[in-house]
């Protein structure tokens, strides 16, 4: 099967079927989706989940966040991985926003990257979710799914893959590709061990095409 025919199939299949996809993290504004990706680093989003909540309510604002020391966030986010490094992160980040963006999160990838704890993927679901540009993050989910689809060949970092992904993927559909493709490897593309006798993409998955014998 040709590359840009796995794309369009595979984009169907998820239109059709899963005509609804949203980021599982729980956010009101700008400001709390970028403390709680964030915090999502090699963290699942339902601790996060439990975690923003308190954590929110101290510190509602950039501002307030921008006032305090990484030791006091540190005590409201313990329960996550990597904790320190994530509350100097997020004062940073907070003081940042306050000294330069008067306390409002930018639309622009390239300005988001600038703030402490904001890689290219956490760059990419700010402007993708909230500002609905077509932008691709790809964490450890949307790596292995376009990997075993087959809609990243011979991709050795997501960088690359994000290219490949965005050169055949509409850019008004790759905000919800996003959520598609972490959905589908969550929950069902698993990393041990693909659930592929559930899955829908079968007849287009380069994987399933290659291990069908053992794999259902």
């Amino acid at each position: 099967m040709q590359k840009k025919e796995r794309f369009e199939k595979v984009i169907d299949w998820f239109k059709a079927n899963v005509p609804v996809a949203e980021s599982e993290l729980h956010y009101a504004n700008p400001y709390q989706l970028i403390v709680a990706v964030i915090l999502s680093a090699q963290c699942t989003d339902k601790r996060v989940n439990l975690i923003t909540p308190e954590l929110l309510k101290r510190f509602p604002t950039p501002q307030k966040m921008a006032e305090v020391d990484a030791a006091e966030v540190f005590e409201y986010i313990r329960s996550c991985s990597y904790p320190n490094n994530k509350a100097k992160h997020l004062v940073g980040m907070a003081q940042k926003l306050v000294a330069d963006y008067n306390g409002i999160v930018p639309d622009e990838v390239d300005e988001l990257i600038k703030l402490p704890g904001v890689g290219r993927k956490t760059a990419n679901v700010i402007a993708s979710v909230i500002f609905n540009k077509p932008a691709m993050a790809v964490d450890t989910h949307v790596f292995r799914v376009a990997a075993r689809i087959g809609l990243s060949i011979n991709s050795k970092t997501p960088l690359e893959t994000e290219k490949q992904l965005v050169e055949y993927i509409p850019d008004e559909m790759i905000p919800i590709a996003h959520h598609w493709l972490i959905l589908h490897g969550r929950y069902i593309c698993v990393a041990r061990k693909p659930k592929c006798e559930v899955c829908g993409l079968r007849p287009f998955c380069a994987f399933y095409t290659a291990n069908k014998e053992i794999t259902v």
